[in-house]
């Protein structure tokens, strides 16, 4: 069992973070694994293809099965703006003994394999070895699914901030993961396989992650300072329409609301900001607002703010609409049922 002894000073040192490092990482764990969650098979079969001919050895070996992952690879996270780079950048600065300490403690009774004795003997070097294995991995595996991802991360952090708002910080807690109870300002976290050991809580960050679920990593960084990364809410809807084709978006849902909106209205199957929209589209802000203002207006777009975006999501309506047109679009053969195509982080 881990504790925190929570001071009064966490209670104005709660903040939300996102970790492009962590998903990189937790994704690869998901992608290794011998039997994958189900609700993220349509990326790791996207993912999968993409990544014939690259070699994920050495990142394998870092990322063995376990209850354990190296610190090393789980920086600490600062804000939602914390970028891949900044991480990398800091992974790189890693001191090589620290590395080795890490790779001997996750292998510990077992054979070490050859690619992580590799990192160990390049010493000084071995650290850029790291982060230019991560960056290769994270540019075909994450970067490109990035904006849907954030969209729901940010959904995520403003439910819990309405829940604190309402409840209170230790409300919101409570509520994180079933591993998590507090009780008399003392947080703790069943991990049975961990040593008990107590800790002074004075920053708290909370990292929602897509890939983390159903765990919870936690790490204690600093004295006085620890941070949480847990399953975002609806991660189960992350990856709807994955295969779909935003800029070709259905024949017949383009021709009742124009082939712009109904591709705005496609990838809003997941929260999306103005300006993630335009990126995803390669269109205009200004083009993206007018499309949203419409379908708005119309009944099938939802918005609300979070932190300083403004997020737009699919009503009930426009769901149903989607839903009755990939009905129609799929045939007697779908209705027949035919197939269609932590300190040391502990996990």
């Amino acid at each position: 069992m881990i504790e925190f002894k929570l001071n009064v000073d966490v209670m104005g040192n709660a903040r939300f973070a996102f970790s492009p490092l962590a998903e990189t990482v937790s994704s690869l764990c998901v992608l290794t694994a011998p039997h994958p969650l189900h609700l993220h098979r349509p990326w790791a079969n996207v993912v999968r293809e993409r990544l014939r001919g690259h070699d994920l050895s050495l990142l394998q070996a870092l990322v063995p099965s376990g209850n354990w992952l190296v610190d090393f690879l789980y920086p600490r996270a600062t804000s939602p703006t914390t970028s891949i780079e900044d991480q990398l950048d800091e992974l790189a600065r890693t001191a090589p003994d620290e590395i080795r300490k890490e790779l001997e403690w996750v292998w510990s009774g077992r054979q070490m394999p050859a690619p992580a004795l590799e990192v160990i003997a390049a010493g000084a070097h071995g650290p850029e070895l790291i982060a230019d294995a991560v960056w290769a991995y994270h540019e075909v595996a994450i970067a490109p699914f990035w904006t849907r991802m954030c969209g729901v991360l940010e959904e995520d952090v403003a439910h819990r901030a309405s829940q604190a708002m309402q409840g209170g910080l230790f409300d919101l807690l409570a509520d994180l993961h079933p591993e998590i109870s507090i009780e008399d300002h003392v947080l703790r976290v069943d991990k049975p396989h961990h040593a008990d050991e107590v800790y002074e809580g004075a920053l708290l960050t909370l990292v929602p992650s897509v890939f983390t679920w159903p765990r919870l990593i936690v790490a204690h960084h600093t004295p006085g300072c620890f941070e949480f990364t847990y399953g975002a809410r609806g991660v189960g809807k992350v990856w709807e329409g994955l295969d779909d084709d935003p800029e070709g978006a259905d024949e017949h849902l383009g021709a009742l609301l124009g082939r712009g909106r109904a591709a705005v209205l496609t990838l809003l199957r997941t929260p999306m900001s103005t300006t993630q929209l335009a990126r995803a589209l390669d269109q205009s802000a200004g083009s993206i607002s007018r499309h949203l203002s419409v379908l708005r207006e119309s009944g099938l777009v939802v918005s609300w703010r979070s932190g300083r975006n403004v997020l737009y999501a699919q009503t009930p309506l426009a769901q149903t609409l989607a839903s009755v047109n990939e009905d129609r679009l799929a045939g007697p053969a779908r209705r027949r049922g035919a197939p269609l195509h932590l300190a040391r982080r502990e996990a």
